[in-house]
């Protein structure tokens, strides 16, 4: 399954934070559509390495937790440690 467009929060557009991020576009699976983040954090959980990011080199999206306990997702770092989920298209 490939992440192929993401929709912040309200207020945070052009934001670069990735607790800033409301829901990830998902294709690939039988119900394609937008999905919370701590919903795609369960899911990662339970099935590791199923999502990429539809940017080369493709990463995969991992769960993470913050500071504050909140469930959100990035990706694997690139070589830049830059999150290609935040170059995804904006909603």
């Amino acid at each position: 399954m490939n992440a192929t467009k993401i929709k912040m929060k309200q207020g945070c557009y052009n934001s670069k934070d990735l607790l800033e991020i409301d829901s990830i576009y998902i294709e690939g699976c039988t119900n394609p559509g937008f999905f919370k983040k701590a919903v795609l954090y369960d899911y990662l959980k339970e099935h590791p390495g199923s999502i990429q990011v539809n940017i080369y080199p493709y990463p995969n999206v991992v769960p993470a937790l913050s500071s504050r306990g909140e469930k959100y997702v990035r990706s694997a770092p690139d070589a830049y440690g830059y999150d290609d989920l935040l170059d995804l298209p904006r909603v």
